[in-house]
């Protein structure tokens, strides 16, 4: 029963990680939208965000452990 739990837990934080990631990505997004950048600025913007992204704290929210190496 353990093991299962355990797979929940992950499972709960790679969703965690995802939703994240998306809405990073869409806030980013729109906001450069408003900002008035192009589509290649706008899409520009949404990668800097993902890479901006602290993977700790999302996991701490998440209720897991972060990941080794994660920053």
């Amino acid at each position: 029963m353990a093991r299962h739990n355990e797979r929940m837990t992950e499972h709960e934080l790679m969703e965690a990680v995802r939703r994240a990631c998306i809405e990073a990505a869409l806030a980013a997004y729109e906001d450069a939208g408003i900002a008035g950048l192009c589509a290649e600025g706008r899409w520009e913007a949404a990668i800097s965000a993902l890479q901006s992204l602290d993977l700790r704290q999302i996991a701490a929210g998440a209720g897991g452990a972060p990941a080794r190496g994660a920053s």
